[in-house]
Order: structure tokens, then sequence, then C-alpha cells
């Protein structure tokens, strides 16, 4: 049976799925993804693409490995039945190596201000899909990895 959750429990879920992912997680990998289970179905429907949370859990430790002392700013909460839609800045500082499509960038101790607008959907209180868009773009460019290329380097 599928319930649709109330106002405060969606702002639990969003309080929970920040704190996941900008808390350190226990080095215990049962025990953290105890804690993913706990908010995710598995598998979690990531941008059409089927994620085990395991995977997910690889994912979140990469991320804290990359960014230290993250915080992070709810920019806007949207609730919806089965949907919650949170638009947010997650902030801190690139202490090390950061794996992205382009490659892995090395530590630099500049800082992060990535903007990540999350569409969750919600099944039996627990995320079961997301359709998520960060500006990472930005967020490498604030970090060296990217740089303008003008008419006279092409």
């Amino acid at each position: 049976m599928s319930t649709t959750p109330t106002a405060s429990s969606t702002t639990d879920i969003v309080t929970r799925l920040m704190d996941l992912w900008s808390t350190p997680l226990p080095d215990d990998d049962a025990a953290a993804l105890a804690a993913f289970a706990g908010l995710y179905t598995d598998p979690v429907t990531i941008n059409g693409t089927s994620v085990s949370l395991a995977d997910l859990l690889t994912r979140a430790r990469g991320v804290q490995g990359a960014y230290g002392g993250l915080d992070r700013e709810i920019l806007e909460q949207v609730e919806a039945p089965g949907k919650v839609v949170v638009a947010f800045r997650m902030l801190g500082t690139h202490t090390g190596p950061l794996a992205t499509p382009l490659g892995t960038v090395p530590a630099t101790g500049g800082p992060v201000d990535l903007r990540v607008i999350d569409v969750l959907t919600l099944t039996d209180g627990r995320i079961s899909g997301i359709v998520m868009v960060a500006d990472e773009l930005g967020n490498l460019h604030r970090l060296g990895a990217l740089a303008l290329v003008t008419g006279d380097d092409r």
C-alpha cells in the first residue's frame, strides 16, 4: 500500500537526505547501508538509471572524500502528492580527489558552492526516484579544473 507523505514527513525526508550526504558516514558499510535503506528504495532510479544502495553509498563516500566541512542551505522546497522538489546549495572545501566525467580533479583547498535541484519521487515514505540537476560546471570552474577557451587557444 502506497501512502502520500504529509508535509511534516516530507520535511523530515529532506532533512535526513541532507544529513546523510553532508555528515560523515559510519565507517562500517553495513551501518551506512542501513542508513541509506531507511531513506531510499533499493534500487533507486536516478535520472533514468537504476542505482543500487551499494552504488549510492560509493557515490556518497566519494562526495564526502572530495569535500570537507560540508554544509547545506535549502533554497526552496515544494511538495506535491508523492513528490518533493528541493533546491539547495552544498558548501564546503575541496579537500580530496574529485572524480568527474572529465577526469579526477586533485584537491585544491578551494571553496565548493554546488547548486542542486532534486525532484524526489516517494514510495511508502522512501525515495524511489530522483531527477537531479547540479551546477557541476560552475563548481569545476571555481576549482580551476576548467578554463574558458578563447579564439587564440583553439
